[in-house]
């Protein structure tokens, strides 16, 4: 089940955040979304989400178009913002009864058990969210989003919360989601943390590509002064210097 975004374009009345871009996360990819601030990144995963309406283009979450078919596109979608909006006075395992009545989940306790266990959470479940470190709050709504097994993944800047046990534990779920064929995409500054991650790249800037493929394709394109290039490195060059991407993602 893909995700696919065609012809996408949002405008906040004059300005232009997104300017048409296309690109295709398949089942078992994970996409890292990268770019400076005011790129397009959030827009981009947001309009994904159904939170915000495209001014133009088709997105398709498992070929359900988010716009024309929400509630269908929806229940293949997990999206987890840099700041989850959770219920201050529901619990954490009050969260994932929420989560699994608005699923229609039958039998979902082991399952979400199973997710407090790795996300070090069992011992907090009859927390309050509003007692909650930032950290904490981000597993929560990890787990909340991974209980129904999303076909689709949106995780914008997972990893600037939680403690290194947490960010490991986020990259594990993060493979096993994507080995179990859901189509994943990542947004993080935090490049270091994620280039062993992803498998391929997008590069916006001012809302356009500037690079966009496998990233085994690219580390064998990184050699510059005769050395290979990190992918924070590449990321800096290209951002500072930006060219925009032709049709088959390569810098002209």
């Amino acid at each position: 089940m893909s995700i696919v975004v065609e012809d996408f374009h949002k405008n906040y009345g004059e300005t232009v955040a997104v300017a048409g871009i296309d690109f295709t996360v398949e089942p078992g990819e994970i996409l890292g979304l990268l770019g400076p601030n005011g790129a397009g990144k959030t827009t981009t995963l947001r309009a994904l989400a159904g939170i915000l309406t495209p001014t133009h283009g088709r997105l398709l979450i498992a070929g359900h178009d988010i716009v024309r078919e929400p509630v269908a596109a929806k229940a293949e979608l997990a999206y987890v913002p840099d700041d989850p909006q959770l219920f201050d006075r529901l619990t954490i395992w009050e969260h994932f009864r929420f989560i699994a009545a608005a699923y229609r989940l039958h039998d979902w306790t082991a399952r979400g058990e199973q997710l407090l266990e790795r996300l070090e959470l069992m011992d907090k479940r009859n927390a309050l969210a509003a007692e909650l470190s930032r950290g904490m709050r981000q597993k929560l709504a990890v787990g909340c989003g991974y209980l129904h097994r999303p076909s689709a993944v949106l995780l914008d800047e997972p990893f600037t919360g939680p403690d290194p046990r947490g960010i490991r534990t986020m990259k594990e779920l993060i493979r096993e989601h994507a080995a179990a064929g859901a189509a994943i995409i990542v947004s993080s500054h935090l490049l270091s943390l994620f280039e062993d991650l992803i498998t391929s790249v997008l590069i916006l800037h001012r809302g356009q590509i500037l690079r966009h493929g496998p990233i085994d394709v690219l580390r064998g394109e990184l050699a510059h002064d005769g050395r290979q290039e990190t992918l924070e490195e590449l990321f800096f060059r290209m951002t500072e210097t930006p060219t925009v991407a032709t049709e088959d993602g390569r810098t002209p």
